[in-house]
């Protein structure tokens, strides 16, 4: 653990501040992971910024993208939460996704893409169905834009569907969703040393 790494999470929530947020507790239980593994990392809830459509990495008159791009950009780890809603990811975590694919065309002086050599893991919550395909979705996502997956890089809490209890009103973690998340933080601490001492070959 030579090697301090910054990660960030980006909080999908539909909720702007301060409401209270499941996606964002679950998002700073893998970052208070990542940081036993010497990763340091913060919070950027994604709804609190004015993040306009497109595919393009700015899209002008206020846009505030690029201010979590250069964030994203800094660190080594994402961390991408999301609520479940009607079975899919929310709508602001797709948005996220489809302004980081304009990276793909951000490339280094050996051609590769910007994302390339940074880990990504994926955190979902819900009282749906759900989960597991928007952790399928969002890891085929994340690896065309250039991210690096590690083993059981995914995490996830759904309850009993239609009952109104949500993630943040927990008196305790189950146990299963700790232990994943904990196996998660440290594969991606893992993965992201060897990412940043051992680059991809590039283009």
């Amino acid at each position: 653990m030579d090697t301090t790494l910054r990660a960030v999470a980006l909080v999908c929530t539909l909720k702007p501040s301060p409401d209270p947020s499941s996606s964002e507790v679950m998002a700073r239980q893998v970052l208070d992971e990542l940081a036993t593994h010497g990763v340091e990392g913060d919070v950027v809830r994604v709804v609190d910024y004015d993040v306009r459509p497109g595919v393009v990495a700015d899209m002008g008159d206020g846009d505030q993208w690029p201010e979590i791009l250069e964030r994203i950009k800094r660190a080594d780890v994402l961390v991408f939460s999301t609520p479940t809603w009607l079975g899919h990811m929310s709508s602001i975590a797709q948005r996220a996704l489809e302004r980081l694919d304009a990276e793909l065309s951000d490339t280094d002086d050996q051609g590769r893409p910007a994302m390339f050599g940074k880990t990504a893991v994926v955190a979902v919550v819900g009282n749906e169905d759900g989960a597991h395909k928007i952790i399928a979705d969002s890891f085929q996502a994340l690896d065309d834009i250039g991210f690096t997956i590690p083993a059981q890089g995914g995490t996830y809490w759904n309850n009993e569907a239609m009952n109104p209890v949500d993630y943040k009103d927990l008196e305790e973690t189950p146990q299963a969703v700790a232990s994943t998340t904990k196996t998660l933080a440290a594969n991606a601490a893992h993965l992201a040393r060897l990412l940043t001492a051992n680059s991809y070959p590039g283009a």
